[in-house]
């Protein structure tokens, strides 16, 4: 299951689209709080994780997820519409395993997020 933080709803129905149409289970959060709650009914293979949240943000929302050791095998993907110097690796340095910068290309997401899901599933 793909869990997809984002508070956009045009940018929820076009990752919809495109996740459902490869048959991936999506769940969707719309702010750090419902982000903890789907996390608690049930653990996803992988976040898309927007940084730009209302309240609390992406990155520092992944950085909690990384410091409870219950969840921080959790793979998170940031997605962000930042795309300057130095956004990528403030990503990393959070804790994500991937940024993807919007407006995205749907064939490209497609498979960054298969690449970031085998990756997920490997020992």
């Amino acid at each position: 299951m793909i869990l997809v933080v984002e508070d956009n709803p045009a940018n929820q129905l076009l990752v919809e689209a495109m996740l459902l149409g490869r048959g991936y289970q999506v769940r969707f959060a719309s702010s750090a709080p419902e982000a903890l709650t789907s996390i608690e009914v049930e653990r996803p293979d992988l976040i898309l994780m927007d940084i730009q949240l209302p309240g609390q943000d992406g990155l520092s929302l992944t950085r909690q997820l990384k410091a409870d050791p219950a969840k921080s095998s959790i793979r998170i993907v940031a997605v962000s519409a930042h795309a300057m110097v130095g956004d990528r690796q403030l990503s990393l340095d959070a804790g994500c395993m991937g940024h993807i910068t919007k407006p995205f290309d749907t064939k490209v997401l497609r498979a960054q997020i298969a690449g970031f899901l085998s990756t997920a599933t490997q020992p």
